[in-house]
This record gives structure tokens, C-alpha cells and sequence, in this order.
């Protein structure tokens, strides 16, 4: 063979590798993309991020997921001693600070794990995933900017229906530590999929609480008991399964004293062992069965300084006053269309 052939045969060969080469680091990068779908999100441009606020509730695909317990490796000892003891308080926090608590007697025995489901980590299950991305930030509810220390008292205060902690505790310090760990993969001001709680399309007509009835008695009384009092543990120090009304529940100023929280909460959660993978209840169920909780009678929380804007308040915002010509009864169960509608058209004349 010539040189000159040696050398067209070279020429050829290296492109070829050139092309192999590509073509397998092409592979790789989208073997890495499927494989990690969050490493590359830090990089989102404006439209995917608005994209983001809707995906949660429509795709059901690939939702976010926390950092595994292996990657506490990296962590010093002192800062992983606080990550776990934080998410022991979210799992067992009656342990500690319910009526029997071992550091003091302050809330009513519910656990932050009973709304927060898997310690705050479950997709759709009301979870800590986009809290550190997205705080501090204003919230229409007190009309200020809140930091995580006020978003962790309001559970305190109103799921809890207790005492808030002081900043400076050792068990604040600890939850803060635990949700900033849950959420350290999730980049600023970006709302994961899979975060906090499904919205349900709404009925289009008022939740039902005679079908929720007959719901709760279906698939929630087993667990919950016939008077929705729940089912402590044999030491009396916690509840096995939450109560969801009565003196040990939440208070009506809690966020799942909203319909449309505790429904889009329940469809993909409930009946215990539930997920977004296998939902047993139809949207109208998870409505109706919604309503019958909420219509069942529970401590009275502080709302006295909630919504110093009457016009930023929910849809189902159950108590007035309102600065939309609905009663307090239609914004506790519905319709909620023409609630809506009226405040789209009139936020847009404004």
C-alpha cells in the first residue's frame, strides 16, 4: 500500500473514532440525565421554571426525591447528629413534645411526620422538599416575609395546636438543620415535582359531607376510629394513627383546615400505604371525604392577624370577611368555580 493510501486510511479511521467518541459521550450525558434528572436543574431558564409551578400537579413521572442517608457521610459528626435528631422530631415529635414529652408538654400528641408524611420526603405528601429554595419569602396569610423559624411555629401553632419554639432551641436548630437537608439538592426558588400537596381539579359542584360520611366510614374509620379520635400506642405517649377532629387534632387555623389541601392531601395518600402510584379514591371521594373532616368540630386557632388583605384570601378560605360577595358557607365546601371566576376577573380590572 502507498503512503498516500496509508495515509487516506489513517485520515478515515481517526474520524471514525472521532465519531465513536461522540457518540458514546452522547450516551453517557443522557444515561446521567435520566438517571439524576435534578443535577442539570440548577440551570433552568424563566420558562421552565413557570413550567415547574405546574408539572407538580400534572406529571407524575420522575418526582424529586430527598438525598439519600448515605450522602450524611459528608457531613461532620455534630451536623449529622442534628439532621437525624431533627428528623426524629418531625417522625416522633409527641415523643418530645406532646402531653407525656420527654422535653416538655407542648402540643397536642400529633406528629409533624402525621401531615409531613415519611418525615417530610414523601412526593405530594404535604413534604419539606422546596422549603429551603423558596425561604424566606412573603406570604399572603400574615402579609410578611417569613423565615423557616415562623413556617415551622404556624405548624406548631395550628397543626399542633401547641407552643411555638424559640429560635434559639435545640430543637428548632435541629429541624431547620433536617429540612435544609431534605431540600439541598433543589435550586433557588425552583418548586420541584412531586412537592408539597396535589391540587385537585375542582367540582363542579359543593363537596359533599353526607357522601363523605359514608366514605370515612368505608376506608378511614378502620384506622382513624368511629369518632375520628384516633388510636393512641399502648404507652399513651402518641397516636399510631392521627385523630382527625376533636381536641386532638388540628385547629381551624391549620392549612389542612382547607379543603382543597386536606382533598389533594388524601387522594394520594389515604388510605394509609396509599401513594401517587396506586390513588384508591376517585377526586369527588377525596372532596367529599375532605368536607366531612372539616365540617366535624376541632380547637379554635388564633386567625386574628391571617390575611391583613381580605382580597389575597384562598377560594376556600372558610372565614370572612371577603372582598367577594361569596358566603363563608360556599368557600368552606364549594362550588369554588364561580369563586374563582369572580376573583380572576376582578384581580384583572385591578
Amino acid at each position: 500500500m502507498s503512503n498516500h493510501g496509508s495515509q487516506q486510511l489513517f485520515t478515515r479511521l481517526t474520524a471514525l473514532l472521532k465519531m465513536l467518541g461522540l457518540l458514546m459521550i452522547s450516551v453517557l450525558f443522557l444515561l446521567i440525565l435520566f438517571a439524576f434528572p435534578g443535577m442539570f436543574s440548577g440551570k433552568t431558564n424563566h420558562a421552565e421554571k413557570e413550567q415547574a409551578k405546574v408539572m407538580p400537579d400534572t406529571v407524575f413521572s420522575r418526582p424529586w426525591k430527598a438525598p439519600e442517608d448515605w450522602r450524611m457521610m459528608y457531613l461532620s459528626d455534630s451536623q449529622k447528629e442534628k439532621v437525624l435528631y431533627g428528623r426524629e422530631l418531625i417522625a416522633h415529635t409527641a415523643e418530645y413534645f406532646g402531653p407525656k414529652g420527654k422535653v416538655r408538654a407542648s402540643s397536642n400528641g400529633m406528629n409533624c411526620q402525621n401531615c409531613h408524611l415519611n418525615a417530610g420526603t414523601q412526593p405530594w405528601g404535604n413534604n419539606y422538599l422546596a422549603v429551603q429554595a423558596n425561604y424566606p419569602k412573603f406570604r399572603d396569610r400574615s402579609g410578611t416575609l417569613e423565615n423557616q423559624v415562623k413556617r415551622v411555629n404556624d405548624c406548631f401553632q395550628r397543626s399542633l395546636n401547641g407552643q411555638a419554639l424559640d429560635s434559639t432551641d435545640k430543637a428548632m436548630k435541629a429541624i431547620l438543620a433536617y429540612i435544609a437537608w431534605v431540600g439541598q439538592d433543589v435550586p433557588k426558588h425552583y418548586i420541584p415535582r412531586g412537592s408539597g400537596i396535589y391540587k385537585l381539579a375542582l367540582l363542579d359542584r359543593a363537596a359533599d359531607t353526607l357522601k363523605g360520611r359514608k366514605i370515612f366510614i368505608e376506608k378511614c374509620q378502620t384506622c382513624h376510629q368511629k369518632n375520628g379520635e384516633g388510636l393512641l400506642n399502648d404507652s399513651g405517649t402518641a397516636y399510631t394513627y392521627p385523630p382527625l377532629w376533636g381536641p386532638a387534632s388540628y385547629n381551624n387555623a391549620a392549612g389542612l383546615f382547607r379543603i382543597s389541601n386536606l382533598a389533594g392531601y388524601v387522594k394520594y395518600n389515604m388510605p394509609f400505604g396509599v401513594s401517587y402510584q396506586n390513588a384508591q379514591l376517585k377526586d369527588e371521594d377525596a372532596w367529599d371525604v375532605a368536607s366531612f373532616i372539616n365540617a366535624m368540630p376541632r380547637p379554635s386557632g388564633d386567625k386574628t392577624k391571617d390575611w391583613p388583605d381580605i382580597a389575597k384570601k384562598p377560594f376556600d378560605h372558610p372565614f370572612g370577611p371577603y372582598a367577594d360577595p361569596f358566603t363563608e358557607q360556599q368557600h368552606k365546601f364549594g362550588p369554588f368555580k364561580p369563586i374563582k371566576k369572580w376573583k380572576s376577573t376582578h384581580n384583572k380590572k385591578s
